[in-house]
């Protein structure tokens, strides 16, 4: 199958009024009155951001995932996407279908359209591109230089899963201590990261810093905290942890290292935020009434960088984030 043919046969079907059945050079799109446009990028390398030979319906789902959970950070609705796609002359017919099939998935279950895009043949690997377009309220839009000292920090449902997804991955089960039903909810993690579109219209209004976990907690809690000139201090000990990983962690010979390692990995795509400490409970009701995990984990304070306690002393990492790179199929 040539790209035409790809693009005609199971793209056009994917594309929204605004997409004009992708047969134009363009899409049209009008903002609605009294809202501002929100536009976020990501870009998926094959072997670089995700595994090689990876190519059923979770890559183009995962794709537009993570690009939503960076809408949601913005507290922003998604309208559509444009999509770029490199593909290597070697990708057989049946990836076609699964792709599409995983974009229509997400299309879906988060309520926005293909818009338009562009696809190559190269010589290369697999790169892909979406360019996701969401919508608030005009001033609205949350950032990343508003958190202020007092402030609480919260975390969205819980971290480090997607961690021990691609353990399960690239390593034996069965020297990880892992039972099928925890691998099965690791691997969910990496592979379908449910971007937090809940919470969105809350964080609009209560929110005064987010940004989404994806290169690990300490690596992005400094972003936050760089763009807002403050310290954020987390305690380790608040950090929300599921029930299969912590089964995890209690097999490790070092607790303490494992765990470091677990919450500094990325992937994770839940949101990190501030907010002013007066709106703690209003949090704790949201979480209850939308079913969505909502933890405080900490305080903002003078200063800067970011500080982890554990017993309320402080930790220390030898790095913090990770770069999403494999090489022959293992972790780096």
């Amino acid at each position: 199958m040539n790209e035409f043919d790809f693009i005609s046969e199971y793209l056009a079907p994917l594309a929204g009024p605004g997409g004009l059945g992708l047969k134009d050079d363009a899409a049209i799109l009008k903002p609605r009155e009294g809202m501002d446009l929100i536009l976020t990028k990501d870009t998926m390398v094959e072997g670089l951001h995700f595994p090689t030979g990876n190519y059923g319906t979770s890559l183009s789902s995962k794709l537009l995932r993570v690009n939503l959970s960076d809408l949601a950070a913005k507290g922003a609705i998604p309208i559509g996407y444009l999509l770029s796609v490199a593909l290597p002359k070697t990708v057989g017919n049946k990836f076609f279908k699964d792709f599409s099939d995983g974009l229509n998935e997400v299309q879906k279950l988060f309520d926005l359209n293909l818009l338009g895009g562009d696809t190559v043949v190269t010589e290369g690997k697999i790169v892909i591109t979406a360019t996701l377009i969401g919508e608030v309220p005009s001033g609205s839009m949350v950032k990343r230089d508003g958190a202020k000292v007092g402030n609480s920090i919260w975390v969205s449902g819980t971290l480090g899963d997607a961690y021990l997804g691609l353990k399960t991955i690239f390593e034996a089960n069965s020297n990880l201590n892992i039972n099928q039903n925890d691998i099965k909810h690791f691997r969910s993690a990496y592979y379908s990261p449910v971007p937090r579109l809940l919470v969105a219209k809350q964080l609009r209004k209560y929110a005064t810093a987010c940004i989404d976990i994806s290169d690990g907690l300490v690596a992005d809690a400094l972003h936050l905290s760089q763009a807002s000139n403050v310290n954020l201090t987390i305690s380790i000990d608040d950090i929300p942890i599921s029930d299969q990983s912590q089964r995890w962690l209690l097999f490790q010979s070092d607790y303490d290292e494992a765990l470091k390692k677990f919450l500094n990995w990325g992937d994770d795509y839940e949101l990190l935020f501030t907010s002013n400490s007066n709106n703690d409970d209003l949090f704790k009701r949201v979480s209850s009434e939308l079913g969505l995990r909502l933890t405080k984990i900490g305080k903002v304070r003078k200063g800067e960088g970011v500080n982890v306690l554990k017993a309320k002393k402080l930790i220390s990492f030898d790095k913090t984030g990770h770069k999403h790179m494999f090489a022959n199929n293992k972790m780096l």
